[in-house]
């Protein structure tokens, strides 16, 4: 009997499910439904403990030890759903097959026990890998800052030699120009005074031109003196003619004598100014030998005039007779030689004033040259400096050529290490999860409602839960949450933030990047999201991943990169999009009724959304998205209820567009930045809101609704996501079903009033964070030439 059981074969699954009692297969369903986790470990753990006080469980374990047989579900069910075939009066035959399958159904049993151990000492490996990859993924970003550290620290101080450099080679520059300027402004003066030398030497000629002609003028009075002597010879011929009429004529000779006295004066008055002019020319004639012998000439010209005026007073003693004839000759000479001494006179004062303008422009080419003498010192010691900076300036060029290729090297490897970083940023972040849930419980506020003895909301402190646990208490019973990161009621934005910094990082990277606040009515979503902008402690998570965006990028351009920024901003209100920068505020309906401005969502092949005719602004500064979320805030639409005096009654949207582009490695990246304050969930019996407020609230929970649909077909991976039913859910599609990097913030209210619907959001933010989206991608694309190249 006990061996026709064993070698039965096992039934069809059909045939397996009809006859088995309803008990029996609840039971059939907790055995082999669960891995053996958890608390669903408990029939196996019952079954155990019958097993222990079963007196035959000695027996089968020698048989256990003896034949190790593997169980797969058909033979488990073949098992559970065989039928024994008791007959009536055989008590021993029935007891054997009994005591077979129990002996069978204890073998199964042993072998779920040691299959349960063997999943436990598997999860204790994997999460002790877990935790070393970790570790050493922690560890290896506490280095790569250093290095990025040391490596911005090194920067900063070679382009602060660099400017000390270029600071001190544009004064060198400068001295040399001005050094230049000085030589120029020398050379100029010296031109000017080989100009004034050669003028100078055109006038010394002009003089020496000048005291020719008065030469001339002396060798013609040289010839009047010849032809005196001549005349005088005939007046002695005549003389001896008129010896005899002498002594008539001595009273007239005394006349004569007297003007012959005056005469001899003026001669010798004469005679003064030509020694006077002699040694005035004799002093201007030095330098000059042509004009010294010239004016040698001239004096004794005028001795031998001397002379023949001697002899022509000896002559006019003799010839006393005759003075009647030489007083009209004489009246005649005297006409002669006042022509003569005037000529003297001009040509002295000509002769005085050369000489004067000699001697002045003597001492200007004293003065010049001089003057060039220093400023040829002056230029040979320019030159020299000039020299000395000119060797100094190569040195220095050399120096910085150095320094330049330095930095080159330095800005390779920064880049490198860029890429290094961004790889293992990345990497931490998929080992992370792409898509994360952070929860924040917002601290108790005066309208809430009497504080309990024992709180509803408390954080476990062991190591493994520490900092990402959450405890709900509801009617004595307790709830256990673990998410990626729990946040107390104490935490700072700030804190906040740099859990989050480099989850926005990765939008300048060129990935697509989703962070929406979740919660229920007054849980703090807008305050998370936006906070209170003017106070710089208060601010929320859009204004800090702003301005961490523009600082990011800003820094990224001396590494090559260029950045186009295009913000646009939405509100989904009863399922109408509404766009809170266009002009025209009209969407939907308007309040008359009128059909306004309809907008479309749209997804491309690239994962990429567009809303038609939204209002996209091309943005440059913090101020500029200051002044843009200040104008939606105006334009969102918010109302009062009964669970909050100002609650949002739509979903609001940021998004920013990111283009990248780096001229060095020609690469290209295309970045998205989505950031979502939902509308808070409430309850009609909670909020009593009618009217207007009613239909607000009933299209919120079923957007709501819609986007837990989502979640939990994602978490089944079911083949139908049903995206379309709400507008949100279509617009999040890339977010939630591609490949971008998601993160959710549930907020939680510490209010007991609020238990059920902080119940509530706990369960969904833990679906949330049991999904599993694609891997995030990139949007990264090179130029055809470096295609070929791959990027990290």
């Amino acid at each position: 009997m006990a061996s026709r059981s064993q070698n039965r074969p096992p039934r069809s699954p059909s045939a397996k499910k009809e006859g088995i009692p309803l008990d029996k297969r609840r039971k059939i369903g907790v055995a082999i439904g669960r891995s053996g986790f958890g608390p669903d470990r408990k029939p196996l753990s019952s079954l155990t403990a019958r097993k222990q006080d079963d007196p035959t469980s000695s027996d089968m374990a020698s048989t256990e030890g003896a034949n190790t047989i593997d169980f797969t579900k058909e033979s488990v069910d073949a098992l559970l759903s065989e039928k024994l075939k008791m007959k009536k009066f055989d008590h021993k035959g029935n007891l054997e097959l009994v005591s077979d399958l129990n002996s069978r159904l204890k073998l199964c049993i042993k072998w779920f026990q040691k299959r349960d151990a063997e999943h436990l000492d598997e999860e204790a490996k994997l999460r002790s890998a877990l935790e070393n990859s970790q570790k050493a993924l922690a560890d290896t970003e506490a280095e790569m800052e250093i290095k990025d550290e040391k490596l911005s620290a090194s920067i900063a101080q070679l382009k602060e030699e660099n400017v000390s450099l270029q600071s001190r080679l544009a004064k060198e520059e400068s001295e040399k120009l001005d050094a230049i300027d000085c030589h120029k402004r020398e050379k100029e003066g010296r031109i000017s005074a080989e100009s004034l030398n050669a003028s100078l030497s055109q006038e010394l000629e002009k003089a020496q031109q000048e005291i020719a002609a008065a030469n001339h003028r002396a060798a013609s009075l040289d010839d009047m003196y010849k032809r005196l002597q001549e005349y005088n010879l005939s007046l002695q011929q005549y003389n001896n003619k008129l010896h005899s009429e002498l002594e008539a004529a001595r009273d007239s000779l005394k006349r004569v004598e007297k003007e012959t006295s005056t005469i001899v004066e003026n001669l010798s008055t004469l005679r003064g100014h030509y020694n006077t002019l002699q040694k005035e020319l004799t002093l201007s004639r030095n330098s000059q030998d042509e004009a010294v012998n010239q004016k040698e000439s001239l004096v004794n010209e005028v001795k031998c005039l001397r002379g023949e005026l001697q002899q022509v007073r000896d002559d006019r003693d003799r010839q006393v007779s005759e003075v009647q004839v030489l007083t009209a000759e004489i009246v005649k000479y005297k006409q002669s030689t006042g022509k003569s001494i005037a000529e003297l006179d001009q040509l002295m004062t000509k002769t005085k004033s050369l000489e004067e303008t000699c001697s002045s422009q003597r001492e200007q080419i004293r003065l010049l040259e001089h003057q060039l003498t220093a400023a040829n010192e002056k230029l040979k010691m320019a030159n020299l400096s000039s020299s000395e900076i000119k060797t100094e300036f190569e040195e220095q060029k050399k120096a910085l050529s150095e320094l330049q290729e330095h930095l080159v090297d330095k800005e390779h490897q920064l880049i490198e290490g860029e890429k290094l970083r961004k790889k293992l940023h990345n990497t931490i972040l998929e080992l992370k999860g792409n898509i994360r849930v952070f929860c924040r419980v917002r601290p108790l506020l005066p309208d809430d409602g009497a504080v309990t003895e024992a709180p509803i909301i408390s954080y476990p402190t062991s190591t493994e839960a520490l900092g990402r646990g959450i405890d709900l208490v509801q009617s004595g019973q307790k709830y256990a949450f673990t998410f990626d990161k729990v946040f107390s009621h104490d935490a700072s934005q700030q804190a906040i933030f740099v859990e989050i910094s480099q989850l926005v990082q990765s939008a300048l990277d060129g990935y697509k990047v989703c962070i929406f606040a979740y919660g229920q009515t007054g849980s703090g979503k807008t305050y998370t999201m936006m906070g209170r902008p003017e106070a710089q402690e208060q601010k929320g998570l859009i204004p800090r991943s702003l301005e961490q965006i523009f600082q990011s990028s800003q820094a990224l351009m001396a590494q090559g990169w260029k950045y186009k920024m295009q913000a646009s901003m939405l509100e989904i209100y009863n399922e109408t999009i509404r766009d809170l920068l266009s002009a025209n505020k009209s969407s939907g309906t308007t309040d008359n009724g009128v059909p306004g401005k309809q907008y479309t969502i749209k997804h491309d092949a690239n994962g990429n959304t567009h809303v038609t005719d939204l209002t996209i602004i091309d943005v440059s500064t913090i101020d500029e998205i200051s002044s843009l979320l200040r104008q939606a805030a105006q334009s969102r639409s918010v109302g009062r209820t009964q669970m909050n005096e100002q609650s949002s009654r739509s979903h609001f949207v940021f998004t920013l567009r990111i283009s990248g582009v780096n001229e060095g490695t020609e690469q290209q990246v295309q970045g998205v930045l989505n950031l979502i304050d939902l509308a808070g969930s409430e309850r009609l019996s909670k909020s009593l809101s009618t009217g207007d407020r009613l239909k607000e609230t009933q299209a919120i929970n079923k957007s709501l609704s819609s986007l837990a649909d989502v979640i939990f077909a994602l978490a089944k991976k079911e083949d139908h996501v049903p995206f379309r039913n709400s507008k949100l859910t279509y617009l999040l599609l890339p977010c939630l079903g591609g490949d971008s990097k998601t993160l959710m913030f549930v907020n939680i209210s510490p209010d007991p009033c609020s238990i059920s619907e902080s119940l509530c959001s706990l369960r969904f933010a833990a679906r949330v964070n049991a999904c599993e989206i694609g891997i995030p991608q990139r949007q990264l694309t090179l130029k055809p030439a470096d295609s070929r190249l791959s990027y990290g």
